[in-house]
This record gives structure tokens, C-alpha cells and sequence, in this order.
């Protein structure tokens, strides 16, 4: 079974898949809209991801507050996530996304991305990190159950 990471944004949805083995999470794509209250073509790029990668749990990045508070984005996220359960028919689980943009636009400027073309890709690599955050912590003997309500709380 495959995962989907997601990082959830107001214009776009940065996107990443993992392996079949639940190891490594590579970069698919960055979803765009023009409004952020418009999420009916973003919802249905997502379903067809989910459907292409045989996909059969979703992880979506929770952005709190370095101080651990939660604010209207983590409030547009769980009004996503209860979109995305209800249409993909999936458990979504979120994942602590703390810095993810940072050091997405770090490994960018590592490879040599910066500027206009960092903004193309740091969605995606964004996803790619929550997704192996995730993976990491599956994959060293915790449950999952137990890896999102602890990250979560942290």
C-alpha cells in the first residue's frame, strides 16, 4: 500500500507518494488554484493520484505554531482533511509540519534552486518531507496510530 503526503496550502497542495514498501517518499507534483475556498479541482487531481498510485492512507502536514498552538491554517486544515476523508475514503492521518518550508527551501538552495524557481518547487519537497517524516517514524517500530496522536502533541 502506498501513502500520499500532502502539504496543504491556501493557493496550492504540494503532493509526494511513497514506495510500495512504505521506505521513501518521492515528489509528484504541486496542485495550483486560483482562489483559496476553491478545492473541487484540487479534490479531484487528488482522488486520480490516489487511484494512479493505488494510494490507501493519506498523510496531511498540521501546521502549527513553533510555540505548539494551533491557528486559522490548522483550522483550514482540518476542514480539509474532513474534505478529503469523506470524498477519498481513506484514513488521513496529520502530521506535525514545523519547518518543512524551511528545510524544503534549504535542500533547494543546497541544489542550487533559488529565488523565483525555489517558489516552483518547495511545495513539493515540503510534502516529500512530511511523507518521510512519517515513514520514519512507522518504520521504527511504533505504531502509526500512536506516531500521529504523538506528533500531534508535540
Amino acid at each position: 500500500m502506498r501513502i500520499l503526503g500532502l502539504d496543504f496550502g491556501t493557493r496550492t497542495v504540494g503532493v509526494a507518494v511513497s514506495d510500495g514498501l512504505g521506505i521513501t517518499a518521492q515528489g509528484v507534483e504541486i496542485i495550483r488554484r486560483k482562489s483559496s475556498n476553491k478545492l473541487r479541482r484540487t479534490l479531484a487531481r487528488i482522488e486520480e493520484l490516489i487511484v494512479f498510485y493505488e494510494v490507501g492512507r493519506i498523510v496531511l502536514g498540521y501546521p502549527k505554531h513553533l510555540n505548539n498552538t494551533e491557528g486559522e491554517r490548522c483550522k483550514s486544515t482540518m476542514e480539509f482533511k474532513e474534505m478529503l476523508e469523506r470524498r477519498m475514503e481513506l484514513p488521513v492521518e496529520l502530521w506535525d509540519e514545523r519547518l518543512t518550508t524551511v528545510a524544503a527551501e534549504g535542500i533547494l538552495a543546497e541544489s542550487g534552486i533559488r529565488g523565483r524557481d525555489c517558489k516552483e518547487y518547495v511545495d513539493e519537497v515540503a510534502a516529500m518531507l512530511i511523507l518521510q517524516g512519517y515513514l520514519d517514524y512507522q518504520n521504527s517500530g511504533r505504531s502509526v496510530g500512536a506516531s500521529a496522536k504523538t506528533n500531534k502533541e508535540s
